[in-house]
This record gives structure tokens, sequence and C-alpha cells, in this order.
């Protein structure tokens, strides 16, 4: 008998920013205890920013909070041209279910148009950038000016911060220990190189 895997999804869309969250994906599946999978808007394919032709595993109704571990919202240009209402209904319902939700760059105006900056610290790309995008944003006052926040299991990072989106990640998943992330850090933001692997 297969043994069901909590779910670690990607939402997928023409032109998402493929680079942003590669690192945490990496290590999600790494770890063997998530099944990795990507949900768009249906299962027909869809073109990264990089060129990359990806097949969603299922459509964003098909997602159950229940068998969900955190569901990944990452950057790219549609966040700039308006809301997307079934994507903020499906936020809104994993965050009342207290399920992991990360999202990075421009994803991060989605997370604030959902209502979902109210009252818990978060970033983005500049607090100016959500004041000028998202007219209803009212929340500058948790605003935070670091590349990634994690707050009530909402993970919001900078476009610049894909390193320290997957550290948040790695730490809020329980993947690795708080020494090896901070040495998982070192290595991928810093090019430190541990003694012990030299």
């Amino acid at each position: 008998m297969r043994i069901m895997k909590p779910k670690a999804y990607l939402f997928v869309f023409d032109g998402l920013a493929d680079w942003e969250p590669a690192l945490a994906l990496c290590e999600i599946r790494k770890a063997g205890k998530y099944e990795v999978l990507t949900a768009g808007h249906s299962r027909e394919p869809v073109v990264t920013m990089g060129g990359l032709k990806l097949l969603p595993d299922i459509a964003i109704e098909e997602v159950e909070p229940r068998d969900t571990a955190i569901f990944i919202v990452p950057g790219g240009n549609r966040w700039e041209e308006g809301p997307d209402q079934k994507l903020a209904e499906l936020l809104r319902r994993l965050h009342a279910e207290n399920i992991l939700i990360g999202a990075l760059c421009a994803a991060t105006l989605e997370i604030a148009r959902a209502g979902l900056t109210s009252g818990l610290r978060h970033t983005s790309n500049a607090k100016s950038y959500l004041k000028k995008m998202v007219p209803q944003y009212k929340d500058e006052n948790f605003y935070v000016d670091e590349l990634a926040v994690t707050d009530h299991k909402i993970i919001t990072a900078s476009g610049l911060g894909s390193v320290e989106f997957a550290r948040e990640v790695i730490r809020e998943l329980g993947i690795y220990s708080e020494a090896v992330t901070q040495m998982w850090f070192g290595m991928f933001k810093n090019g430190v190189i541990p003694a012990s692997m030299r």
C-alpha cells in the first residue's frame, strides 16, 4: 500500500519567475517527506519566464487543504496586471486551515489583495511597491524591510530573497535542524563551505 505524503504545491502560470522557488523546492523534495506537485488554473501547459514548458499536475480547484503542507506562489509579471480571485479564495481557505503559504516578489501583491497581510509581519519588493500596486493595502505598520519574513504560517519574500525564502521554508517545514539550516544558508548565500565538507 502506497503511503500518501503531504503535498508541497507550486502554483504555475505563464511567465512565472521559475528561479525564485527553485532552491526551496529542491530542499523540500530532498527531504523525502513531501510530494512536490504543480497546480495551475487548469491542467493546460504553461511556459515560465525562463522558457520552460510545465504541465500542471492539477488545477487549483483540486487542492485539498488537509493534504497540503505548503503552497508556494512565485513571482511573475501577471501579478502586476491585477487580482486573481480564484487564487485569492484558495489562499484564504488555506490560511484559515493553518497551511503554510509562501509568496515571492510580485506574488506578495496577491497575499495583500487576499487580505492576508492584515496584522502579520510581511515583506515584498518594497513597501511603496505594495502601496502603489494594491490600493486597498493598509498594513504598512506591519511591513518589515527584510528579504524574507514568516508570520503565522505566511512566508513573504522580496524578488531578491530566494535564498532567504528557502531558509524560511526549511525552518517552517522542519527539514533540517537550526544548525544545519544556518550552515546551508551560509553555503548558498555566502559561498561558505563548512570545514567538515572541505
